[in-house]
């Protein structure tokens, strides 16, 4: 049984993803407030990088770029981290912490030649406390969100990584 052209043609098109419930105007505004208008930061320089202990059970090594480091109007603590792992690799992103919903983003990733490659995915995503890969738990809790709450300003981001925890830290921690 022949079915109509234009049937054919409308199976195509929502084939191809053409046919779907947003529209281009939704979508650009799904892009912008993913991150597409955030100014990213200069590319971090091995020289100002200030490591921080994330747990006993890796290898890797984590740093912050703490000319990176900033507080936003919503709270949110943006920062770029950069990872040297054991075997020699390292990764470099530009993330953002909302210490009010435990919550992690990645907006960007560094690339070999020092530039950035904005993140096709960056959505937030909550911060869990696991064993291993938990550089993530380490910052919200130790270092950039004492109590649940935002750092002030990115100098007193840099002073709890300096001193290896916010000072504050110990009046939240539970027993």
């Amino acid at each position: 049984m022949k079915q109509p052209v234009w049937i054919i043609c409308l199976l195509l098109l929502a084939g191809c993803g053409l046919l779907n419930n947003k529209s281009t105007e939704e979508t650009s505004v799904q892009q912008k407030s993913a991150g597409a208008e955030l100014v990213l930061p200069a590319f971090p320089k091995q020289e100002n990088l200030i490591e921080f202990y994330a747990g006993e059970m890796t290898s890797n090594h984590f740093f912050i770029d703490p000319l990176s480091l900033s507080v936003d109007k919503e709270g949110a603590v943006l920062y770029t981290l950069v990872i040297k792992t054991s075997g020699g690799a390292t990764n470099i992103n530009y993330e953002s912490i909302r210490c009010d919903q435990r919550q992690v983003r990645l907006y960007a990733t560094g690339r070999n030649d020092g530039t950035w490659s904005r993140a096709h995915v960056s959505e937030w995503r909550d911060i869990e406390n696991k064993i291993v890969n938990r550089q993530h738990a380490a910052l919200s809790r130790n270092f950039f969100c004492p109590g649940s709450r935002p750092l002030n300003t990115a100098a007193e981001g840099v002073d709890a990584l300096r001193r290896g925890r916010h000072p504050d830290v110990i009046k939240y921690e539970k027993p």
